[in-house]
């Protein structure tokens, strides 16, 4: 369900009770070790981990992120799409959208700047990451490259016919996560005052990656608030229709309406009227 506030806490026990709601018999298992690893990764509780040190991708931006992932899960059950998930593969799509930001973190002895400087490589980091640490959670090889295909869908820049899936189920559940990835943030109450945030992640990736001013697509948190209505209307809202096949519609509530799309537009009209504002 829709949520200000997510938690480590509300977001297992949803997953937990989808499982059980698929197979009452099925192993939660899996949801509950990766929730615990991206805890401790994003809390700087690993060994190998700093805290996550950002202002914008926080624990709590991929925690509302997976709670629309489960909210899509629970509609397609509800609208009876196929193909239909098992346990096993609602966990593992589960554990993509953990999983899908950690490319942000830095290593221990990375001493320079914060993981936003990552923003252009997070997407190859976050497959590392899961690469490297899903297997200790039981994960088969062949599992993994289902998430690793998932957390690929994710990237801004992703050529969704160019990702190899094996099959449907791969296919679906990596539409699910990257739909989860753009709504889960857009449709958060907190959006608008979280945009000066997302905008000095920007500025120091340009930075990073010595993009000349003049090139840079936003130059202030200004004309970042500025461009977002055009931003979802010209380019994640066809993206969402196209390229992950409307899956967004298994939001959809009995009486028609949508929540989380209900959300974004009422975000785009406050940050409308906040890019309005003088400096």
């Amino acid at each position: 369900m829709l949520s200000q506030y997510c938690t480590v806490s509300s977001t297992v026990a949803a997953a937990k009770a989808h499982v059980l709601e698929i197979s009452p018999s099925a192993s939660t298992a899996l949801v509950e070790s990766v929730s615990a690893l991206v805890e401790k990764l994003f809390e700087g509780r690993h060994p190998a981990y700093q805290k996550a040190d950002m202002k914008y991708h926080t624990l709590e931006h991929t925690l509302l992120a997976t709670q629309c992932f489960i909210d899509l899960a629970e509609g397609r059950v509800r609208h009876g799409a196929k193909p239909v998930f098992t346990a096993r593969e609602f966990s593992l799509g589960y554990a993509a959208i953990l999983l899908h930001d950690s490319g942000y973190l830095k290593m221990r002895d990375d001493l320079s700047g914060t993981g936003a400087k990552y923003t252009s490589s997070h997407v190859f980091r976050s497959c590392a990451l899961a690469a490297a640490s899903l297997p200790e959670l039981g994960c088969t090889l062949s599992e993994i490259d289902g998430v690793l295909n998932a957390i690929r869908c994710t990237g801004v820049n992703s050529q969704i016919s160019q990702i190899e899936f094996r099959n449907d189920y791969e296919r679906q559940a990596g539409f699910m996560v990257a739909t989860a990835d753009y709504l889960g943030q857009m449709a958060d109450p907190d959006y608008p005052s979280k945009l000066p945030g997302l905008f000095e992640e920007f500025e120091e990736s340009a930075n990073f990656s010595r993009v000349p001013f003049e090139s840079r697509l936003f130059r202030s948190a200004q004309e970042l608030m500025a461009k977002t209505t055009a931003f979802w209307n010209n380019f994640a809202l066809p993206k969402l229709e196209k390229d992950y096949a409307g899956i967004y519609r298994m939001l959809g509530q009995a009486d028609g309406s949508n929540p989380y799309l209900d959300a974004v537009e009422a975000n785009l009209a406050r940050i409308e009227e906040m890019a309005k504002r003088p400096v």
